[in-house]
């Protein structure tokens, strides 16, 4: 087991600035090299303190007002134009950054593209519900709507 500190939330593990063991294998092969934690060392201890304040400077401060911003999000339908060819289906796939930028466009609250989790991925035409992790115990469900461009 390989005690490691996360720098990026990383589903089912933790968020930025947790100590976690995790197999070896899943640290030096897929953690590691994407850039999602880092070895723990004493030194690197230190730097937890610092993870952990970016990490409350960025998220949204209150339980009520992550519930707010649950309700304006789910209350809209984002739209989303991507190219599309003549069956429906999409040249590529819609990112979850170009869904935050939709968020934004939709005059919505501007969200961090990696709290989206898209179940499956979305490469055709229609509407799809996409989960938005806002705090720690509030997610909200956005619907997407993906129209060709």
């Amino acid at each position: 087991m390989a005690k490691i500190i996360l720098t990026h939330e990383v589903t089912g593990l933790g968020t930025p600035g947790d100590v976690v063991e995790v197999k070896d294998g899943y640290a030096r092969n897929y953690l590691v090299p994407r850039n999602l934690a880092t070895p723990w060392t004493k030194g690197a201890e230190k730097d937890v303190t610092a993870i952990r304040k970016a990490r409350k400077a960025r998220e949204i401060a209150t339980l009520e007002d992550a519930k707010a911003v649950r309700d304006s999000l789910e209350s809209k339908t984002v739209v989303v134009s991507a190219k599309a060819g003549q069956a429906g289906r999409l040249f590529g796939a819609v990112t979850t950054a170009e869904i935050a930028e939709a968020v934004k466009a939709s005059g919505a609250p501007a969200i961090d593209k990696r709290k989206i989790e898209v179940a499956q991925a979305i490469k055709s035409l229609g509407e799809y519900t996409v989960s938005v992790r806002l705090h720690a115990d509030v997610a909200a469900k956005v619907t997407v709507k993906v129209v060709a461009a």
